[in-house]
């Protein structure tokens, strides 16, 4: 009789075991979700409508894309609500464009580009929005569920690409999952440490049902016992796809999460603070993050006091002359400071990772990721505060805890005569001769002295934008775009797209190097179809200076450094610009001209003025690696 029972038990378990292989068969086959939810095989509705709505519903303003028809969906259902579609003419110039949005309106950049090569295309914009820390969102076509790794058209595995360049990423298998795969996408960019996030959308993901099942349905189905199971599992493929896709779903954003410093680490710091002499704040971009506006930061630090160093989007922070933001000799200030905030500034290689810390100096550091928080701390410098949390809203918190103190007023007198000093010795090299062509510091300051004073500055290149970084003052806060820690050449383009679309009524300048804007030059056309009128100044040395200042001396050669003075004024007449040749012969109607470009571009048309400068020492020492 035992016998018997241990078989039954046996039997009861494999039994138990088989359902519940069933069951899960079942749910992985959509069975279940099927059994409660119809599948409307007569709607022409498609996925593309799904992202719309959610992405209206997050106020998004811009998608940028170049257009694929794995993708098309989305571009067309976008338009339909009022998304604007932007097109440009290379895929990383969609997603710097995004970038530059997500940066100066405070909500997540939107681009969308087709499978395979137009992903692929993105992938050094992605990364320098990771480095950047800015929240966007890259939306890319893919082959049919049903034929990804079986060799359809553009079919490589994008997965695996953005996983490591993106804080999420995610596949769409059936169209029930785009609203809730999106909206979490959204949150995610924007929450913790900003950054970027992938959704890939299969084909069949987004074109209407008739469509999908006449392209993957069953067309001739095989004969056998085989024949039919195949022609079975490929139609509940196509059904499950299509199940519950058009019901209701909260398209609404979801909560970010912003990590805040705790009240205790605040009152240490207001501690610390209260007894410094000589405090030092470097600014970093975080600052200009939300949830803080940039108006509250600028005034918070007007009202503690403490003169500041301003690097990335920051720069402006304090407008064009204020008597704490200093922009010179900063190793020698930080050498004597006795507390340095860094808010949202990195100990990399910006900072000399850290070694141009003094170890007497208190140092309260602030940043929203753990990583950068204390980036070569265990080798050349030691935080005495390590927070974890929003550089802005510690800022405004640290100067309401601190009731109307300021810093000495002779510290920040003092860092401000040198820098006067300083740029007046900038200032007389922009008067001296150079061998051939224009002073290139003359004409930095002549367009500084020009530009508007709602101007934005896209930086976008090596020595000549290396210059501008000394010379040229944004005049407020946000005015100021460069790629941040990447580095990256090509950017102005796409960033300064996206910077006349947020601020159509603004100058937008791009300066650029001659090396970098062949990587950008063929967006005139973009400029010029889509009304945006930039005004690009290149400082056209024909070499790539930054590189050959160091390779020549130490190795001998100028091999691959060399370029041509080409007619890039040509280029953008071609492209529906204005172009402008500006050599040594122009000199003394240089600023005349600019003026015209200026009122050119108030017009309607995108300019661009090609500079022929020689070279001068100005940045001698410095480094490109």
């Amino acid at each position: 009789m035992e016998s018997f029972g241990a078989i039954g038990a046996v039997l009861g378990c494999s039994a138990g075991i088989a359902t519940a292989a069933l069951v899960f068969a079942a749910y992985k086959l959509g069975l279940l979700y099927q059994l409660f939810h119809k599948t409307e095989t007569k709607s022409p509705r498609h996925g593309g409508e799904s992202v719309a709505e959610v992405l209206r519903a997050h106020g998004v303003k811009y998608l940028f894309t170049l257009v694929g028809g794995h993708i098309s969906p989305i571009l067309v259902a976008c338009e339909k609500v009022g998304i604007r579609i932007v097109d440009t003419r290379h895929e990383a110039t969609a997603v710097f464009a995004a970038d530059a949005v997500a940066r100066l309106s405070g909500t997540v950049g939107v681009a969308a580009v087709t499978a395979g090569p137009g992903l692929t295309n993105t992938v050094t914009a992605v990364k320098n929005a990771q480095m950047a820390e800015s929240p966007l969102l890259l939306m890319g076509g893919a082959a049919g569920t049903m034929l990804q790794g079986r060799g359809a058209l553009q079919d490589i595995d994008q997965m695996s690409l953005f996983k490591p360049l993106c804080k999420f990423c995610a596949s769409i298998r059936t169209i029930r999952e785009i609203v809730p795969t999106v909206r979490k996408a959204l949150a995610i960019a924007q929450s913790g440490t900003p950054g970027p996030v992938f959704i890939e959308f299969p084909i069949d993901t987004l074109y209407p049902y008739h469509l999908v099942s006449k392209e993957f349905g069953v067309k001739n189905p095989p004969k056998g016992l085989m024949g039919k199971v195949v022609s079975w599992y490929l139609t509940n493929h196509l059904m499950n796809l299509f199940a519950g896709a058009w019901e209701t779903r909260d398209v609404s954003p979801l909560p970010v999460d912003v990590p805040q410093a705790t009240d205790d680490q605040v009152q240490k710091c207001i501690e610390l603070v209260s007894r410094a002499k000589k405090p030092v704040i470097l600014l970093g971009s975080q600052a200009t993050l939300p949830p803080t506006p940039a108006d509250d930061i600028r005034k918070t630090l007007e009202d503690l006091g403490i003169p500041c160093f301003l690097g990335g989007m920051s720069r402006g922070m304090l407008g064009k002359d204020s008597p704490i933001h200093i922009r010179q000799n900063r190793r020698d200030a930080l050498k004597e400071a006795d507390l340095v905030l860094l808010a949202g500034t990195v100990c990399d290689f910006r900072l000399s990772y850290g070694s141009v810390l003094s170890r007497r100096s208190k140092i309260i550091a602030i940043n929203r990721d753990k990583t950068q928080l204390l980036k070569n701390s265990d080798m050349f410098w030691k935080p005495t505060m390590a927070i974890q949390g929003d550089a802005g809203s510690f800022l405004v918190r640290l100067s309401k805890g601190l009731k109307g103190h300021r810093c000495p007023e002779e510290w920040p007198q003092r860092l401000k005569a040198g820098d006067v000093t300083k740029e007046n010795v900038n200032r007389a090299k922009a008067d001296e001769k150079t061998d051939h062509h224009l002073n290139p510091l003359k004409v930095l300051h002549c367009v500084d002295e020009l530009m508007a004073e709602d101007s934005i500055i896209v930086a976008d290149g090596g020595d000549f934008v290396g210059s501008a970084a000394y010379i040229m003052r944004p005049r407020g806060p946000m005015r100021w775009l460069d790629p941040g820690a990447f580095g990256t050449l090509g950017v102005g383009g796409g960033f300064a797209l996206g910077a006349k679309l947020c601020r159509p009524e603004s100058e937008v300048w791009i300066v650029y190097g001659d090396g970098s804007l062949g990587y950008s030059v063929a967006e005139f056309d973009t400029f010029t179809r889509h009304k945006t009128p930039i005004i690009a100044v290149v400082g056209n040395d024909a070499c790539w200076s930054q590189i050959s200042r160091e390779q020549v001396p130490i190795l001998g050669s100028n091999v691959a450094c060399g370029l041509a003075f080409t007619d890039y004024h040509i280029v953008a007449d071609g492209y529906g610009g204005k172009g402008y040749l500006i050599g040594r012969e122009d000199e003394d109607r240089l600023s005349d001209i600019i003026r015209h470009a200026q009122r050119e571009t108030r017009e309607g048309k995108a300019t661009l003025l090609n500079v022929l400068i020689g070279k001068t020492n100005f940045r001698e020492g410095s480094i490109s690696v």
